[in-house]
């Protein structure tokens, strides 16, 4: 006797038991197997007439809403803290997925966590406090600790784990923003900030540069305070014209003292290049390149210590002057610069106004960009671009710089 051919029903399309869709021939519910009322319509923007008459050609009927969870087995699989196995107070073994320290640095305190504990340790930001961090941290040393610059308050705790031999990235504020924001975290507080960098530093693993010598950071110091300075005195210059006659003596006698301590900070730098033959040297090599002078060449030493040993797009991109694109689709938008360290592409931008006038490269390469029709801008920030990769060639190779041999920069 032939047995009766069954139709073929379409898979079903709800996360039902395999019971329920079980068929007999006569597309009845098995014997023993009750069927489950519906929860409700499906959240799927499907047609509705469709999928319902599949759902009873095939005997199977949704036990719950697709997007609900209820009548699923749980994960066995141990999630977030119920895996962690370390605290900062020893109390623990640190299990390998917990080595990301997150940093927050205030001016009184810091802020340590891990990614996977909600618990927050609190130091205080001094050499009392910053030696009991050091400590808790050397027992188990973690993979990578990472902190945010935040404008000088993190240099000693950076330095004393560097020495300890800690794995220390001090990375942008802004990226470590970005970050939280992608991650749904909206909040700010100096215990979530340690938190979302703990995590930025497993997720991201960023790069662990190595801490400037202690001269390149002397000079940065010096050229930091020097700007400040020259930023005081343009400021008090453009108010002298509005102020009263009465107050412009008061107001000279300030610009007098601060003309004296920029000049004081100028002997202070060349003293501090003076006891370093090695900076001695690289100044030397970079003021042979026409348009780099001697506050050029010391900004460049000071605020990008890694010139020389970068490639021209890293150093480019570094310093701030590297084109980036702006292109989605079938629009191909304007290329522009964006982030980098502002001090150098100040410096560059000085440097430049005089290399388009004086430097037998930057000069044709300035004036063949302007006869093509690019604004002004454009041709400025390209040859800073083209200045600071002569520079980053000078001391990569260390050679004078030489017009005709541009084809190794």
């Amino acid at each position: 006797m032939l047995e009766p051919v069954i139709p073929q029903s379409p898979p079903c399309m709800f996360p039902v038991s395999r019971r329920l869709c079980a068929m007999n021939t006569t597309g009845a519910t098995p014997a023993g197997v009750a069927r489950a009322a519906p929860a409700g319509p499906a959240r799927f923007p499907l047609d509705r007439s469709r999928s319902q008459e599949s759902l009873v050609r095939s005997g199977c009927r949704p036990t719950q809403s697709p997007n609900g969870c209820q009548g699923q087995h749980r994960a066995r699989i141990r999630q977030g803290r119920a895996a962690w196995g370390w605290r900062l107070d020893g109390g623990r073994s640190m299990s390998e997925q917990d080595q990301w320290i997150g940093i927050d640095v205030a001016k009184a305190w810091l802020d340590v966590a891990t990614p996977q504990d909600a618990a927050v340790r609190r130091f205080a930001n001094d050499p009392d406090g910053i030696a009991a961090l050091v400590t808790a941290l050397t027992t188990q040393p973690p993979q990578m600790t990472v902190l945010e610059a935040t404008g000088g308050h993190e240099t000693a705790v950076t330095a004393a784990l560097a020495a300890a031999g800690l794995a220390v990235a001090v990375v942008n504020p802004r990226q470590v923003r970005d970050f939280a924001r992608a991650t749904g975290q909206l909040a700010k507080t100096d215990a979530l900030d340690a938190r979302i960098l703990a995590l930025f530093a497993q997720r991201m693993e960023p790069a662990v540069r190595p801490l400037p010598e202690p001269t390149a950071q002397e000079l940065a110091a010096l050229l930091a305070r020097r700007r400040q300075l020259l930023e005081m005195r343009t400021a008090e210059r453009n108010r002298r014209p509005a102020l009263a006659p009465r107050l412009r003596t008061r107001l000279d006698e300030h610009l007098t003292w601060l003309s004296q301590q920029i000049a004081d900070l100028d002997r202070e730098l060349d003293q501090t290049l003076r006891e370093s033959p090695v900076w001695q040297a690289k100044e030397a090599r970079l003021r042979t390149i026409p348009g780099i002078g001697p506050v050029v060449a010391r900004t460049l030493l000071g605020e990008l210590p890694e010139l020389g040993t970068l490639d021209r797009q890293q150093v480019a991109a570094l310093a701030g002057v590297a084109p980036l694109n702006q292109d989605s689709g079938q629009r191909t938008g304007t290329r522009r610069i964006w982030g980098g360290r502002a001090p150098v592409r100040a410096a560059l931008y000085m440097a430049v106004v005089s290399a388009i006038r004086c430097n037998p490269v930057i000069r044709p390469f300035y004036a063949r960009l302007i006869a093509a029709g690019k604004p002004v801008k454009l041709a400025m920030v390209a040859c800073m671009r083209k200045l600071l990769v002569f520079a980053n060639a000078v001391l990569r190779d260390d050679v004078d710089w030489s017009p005709h041999a541009l084809q190794t920069a």
